[in-house]
């Protein structure tokens, strides 16, 4: 009988400590992978006529966040139309050398972040998709400028894969 009990119990224990993808271990893989938060950007080309009335357009000279040239001679042709004010400062992000040429310059609309999994899918026993949600934070006056609705939540997919180490994602 103390054999039975024995193992039952060492049974029990082996399928309670399985590599089991649940919903709080695939939440910790994808926030372990840096991927959230993430700033959501947006390139504004400084130098473009088009670009100048659509910041005009979107209201964001009165917000106090950028200054728009609205005339230019034909010897300032290619240069910046678009100034960031002070009130800015905190919204612009690092711009990548190869943007740097062609007068633009990479705004922040808002900060990205994980909120929870809403549930997995398994695929066989070695892949998983898993379903979750992310929020806007942090919304910024050039939010204006996108074309997605950085309301509300968003719903996103991810794939992992599971390795002899345990799950990943991939």
């Amino acid at each position: 009988m103390k054999k039975l009990i024995y193992s039952a119990l060492i049974l029990l224990i082996a399928s309670c400590s399985s590599d089991k993808l649940d919903r709080e271990k695939a939440f910790q893989i994808i926030k372990e992978s840096g991927m959230y938060p993430k700033a959501s950007s947006y390139r504004i080309f400084t130098a473009d006529p088009n670009f100048a009335r659509r910041m005009l357009a979107a209201g964001l000279e009165s917000s106090g966040v950028l200054q728009v040239k609205r005339t230019q001679t034909l010897s300032e042709a290619g240069q910046p139309l678009i100034t960031f004010t002070e009130k800015a400062q905190p919204y612009l992000l690092e711009t990548p050398e190869k943007y740097k040429d062609d007068n633009v310059r990479v705004v922040k609309l808002a900060d990205e972040d994980l909120e929870e999994v809403t549930g997995i899918q398994m695929v066989n026993d070695n892949q998983a998709v898993v379903e979750y949600t992310t929020s806007y934070k942090n919304i910024t006056p050039f939010n204006v400028l996108s074309e997605e609705k950085l309301e509300g939540k968003q719903t996103r997919k991810a794939n992992f894969s599971k390795y002899d180490d345990g799950w990943r994602l991939e």
